[in-house]
């Protein structure tokens, strides 16, 4: 039996499991088989490997896609540069860390934004957000990332700095939520966005994808701006795992 599976923590929300399994049905590939692996703590990954020897390849999602990086063998060049793993491919008990976050964010957002390339508002600071920042700058979109820290650097804020400067959202129409905020089952949950000064010119793209439609989705919806959710982004990110456990 080949063996893949996902660790996180919690793993309620996942969809991998039911993508998977419904795959290989699909595809009649019998011999194929993807469990979940819930850890509390990272430092339990080397116990899930050595209690299932004949694995083949991992997805890696919050709260692991940075501290996994510990445990691996060797990077994929353009991983190392994301800084975040969410692909791990086990070959004779050597781990490689991939991140198809990338492959499926930017080509999801490329299609999703046919040409245009509003400046970026990126929520969170997270394994997630090093994806989509590196998409971003090979999309050439320019953009800030949003915090409720404070930093140095040039092109970080906090959710404090959107409130007292209103030009902020008035000249960055791309909101791209990468924190967990909304995912069931805190459904009612969002960023601090002031909805007041959203309009029909802002899109939301939102890696939450349970529930369809986030708090923020339809409180920015709401105003008149158009959103979606990150299934898509899912679906393009399994696929690319797939081809490269293969």
């Amino acid at each position: 039996m080949r063996k893949f599976g996902l660790i996180g923590f919690p793993l309620t929300h996942s969809f991998s499991k039911k993508y998977f399994t419904e795959k290989f049905e699909k595809e009649g590939l019998a011999d194929c088989q993807f469990d979940l692996y819930e850890i509390d703590n990272i430092d339990l990954f080397p116990q899930i490997l050595s209690q299932n020897p004949s694995l083949e390849g991992l997805s890696v999602t919050i709260p692991y896609k940075e501290k996994v990086i510990t445990f691996l063998d060797a990077l994929d060049p353009a991983c190392e540069q994301i800084g975040a793993v969410n692909c791990i491919k086990i070959n004779q008990g050597k781990l490689t860390g991939y991140n198809t976050d990338y492959i499926g964010f930017k080509d999801s957002l490329d299609i999703w934004l046919g040409g245009l390339r509003p400046k970026a508002l990126v929520l969170g600071t997270g394994g997630a957000s090093k994806a989509v920042i590196q998409a971003l700058k090979d999309l050439q979109i320019p953009y800030l990332m949003v915090s409720r820290n404070q930093s140095n650097l040039g092109d970080w804020i906090t959710y404090e700095d959107l409130y007292q400067d209103q030009s902020i959202l008035s000249t960055h129409h791309l909101i791209i939520n990468t924190t967990p905020l909304g995912t069931y089952p805190n459904t009612e949950a969002m960023a601090d966005i002031n909805v007041e000064l959203i309009t029909g010119e802002h899109k939301v793209y939102d890696l939450v994808y349970n529930p369809e439609k986030t708090f923020l989705m339809r409180s920015l919806e709401a105003r008149g701006a158009v959103v979606k959710n990150g299934l898509e982004m899912l679906h393009l990110q399994a696929e690319a795992a797939w081809k490269i456990w293969n």
